[in-house]
């Protein structure tokens, strides 16, 4: 054939090919997933049509309406207190409800009963200090946990291990500080607390009377025991889903299965085990029951071991909840609210680091989160 028909087929196939038929010259078709986005383009909706996106998207704004909703609520019930009390109620460590039996007087525009001042100095040390003991130890546990379920457990009693493990997370909290009563505080108490004191005084913060179990310590290791099974299965998750390349292209180099799992799984899921920590920490700063049962409800002062009685702020509210609400003034209850808020604003900001080191985590592809 002659070039000018050689030409003429091809302007001819270009031609057809946009009518969308198949061009002449090019001898494929169109992939049919573009064949299709192409004719729903071009399809018009009916007036009155509901995406499935502008169906969803009140769903998942909801969330965030809620959080909202309950930080306004909280903001706007406390402020009476927040006027009243200033930043001295962060810094101050005293409460005290006043006279109930007084008539109320007027301080800084608010009305209180006499004698009444309120700072939690005490609640923000004590919650800290109990969660600080609670990821100290739970960290080390629930990383060793998970190495151990990945990578030394054989496979049908690693299915039924992990199983118990992630069971153990689901114990309501109840359970944890009636067993913490029961079991714990004697056996501390009466025999680990003695001894430390005895043999481990030269170390600060270990020294000094040791009470009769209940305190800041017993409160750390009843929230470890609630945490570590958080972190045991979110990590052992991340390892088990890492590439088998890596464990394979560390063992054909020498390595040993216990240096491939510390020097190469370990490092690569290293983001996940920041924020599975951040997490438990931000459960510790919230427990109620378990605490409440544990820590021996101590009131306005600061320890000075660790064997002393403690109060965190969720478990105050509960205790201080009934008297709170015998002031006639409502000032109590609008403290406690400012209690609440205080932990709100750090539980809020704990979650919210947590889900941007994971987001950023995928992001950058360091780590695969199961």
């Amino acid at each position: 054939m002659s070039s000018k028909g050689l030409d003429e087929n091809g302007l001819a196939g270009e031609a057809r090919a946009g009518e969308g038929e198949i061009p002449a010259g090019r001898g494929r078709r169109q992939p049919l997933a573009h064949r299709l986005g192409h004719a729903a383009w071009k399809w018009k909706r009916p007036r009155g049509w509901i995406s499935f996106r502008q169906m969803i998207s009140p769903l998942a704004i909801l969330p965030c309406v809620a959080l909202g909703a309950i930080v306004w609520f909280l903001a706007d019930y406390a402020w009476p207190a927040v006027k009243l009390n200033g930043w001295h109620f962060l810094v101050r460590n005293s409460w005290d409800l006043g006279n109930t039996y007084a008539d109320p007087i007027m301080k800084n525009g608010q009305q209180i009963l006499p004698g009444a001042h309120y700072g939690i100095l005490f609640l923000i040390a004590g919650t800290v200090l109990s969660t600080a003991i609670a990821v100290a130890i739970a960290v080390p546990l629930g990383v060793g946990s998970a190495m151990f379920l990945a990578e030394g457990v054989p496979g049908k009693a690693r299915t039924w291990i992990s199983f118990f493990v992630e069971m153990l997370a689901a114990v309501p909290s109840v359970v944890f500080g009636l067993w913490g009563y029961v079991v714990v505080i004697p056996f501390l108490g009466h025999h680990l607390f003695p001894w430390m004191a005895a043999n481990l005084a030269w170390i600060p913060f270990l020294g000094g009377p040791t009470g009769s179990g209940y305190g800041l310590l017993t409160a750390g290791l009843v929230l470890t025991l609630m945490i570590v099974p958080l972190i045991a299965a979110t990590v052992r998750d991340a390892i088990v889903s890492q590439p088998i390349g890596l464990r394979e292209a560390a063992l054909a180099l020498g390595a040993t299965r216990f240096e491939t799992l510390w020097k190469v799984l370990l490092p690569s899921v290293r983001k996940v085990i920041v924020a599975s920590t951040i997490l438990a920490t931000g459960r510790a700063l919230g427990e109620t029951m378990a605490v409440l049962m544990v820590s021996g409800n101590a009131l306005n002062y600061l320890p000075s071991n660790i064997y002393t009685p403690i109060s965190t702020m969720a478990a105050f509210i509960v205790s201080q909840l009934d008297s709170a609400m015998e002031d006639p003034t409502g000032m109590a209850v609008r403290a406690l609210a400012e209690v609440a808020l205080v932990l709100c604003v750090i539980s809020v900001i704990v979650n919210g680091v947590a889900r941007l080191m994971l987001y950023y985590g995928n992001r950058n592809g360091a780590t695969t989160w199961v």
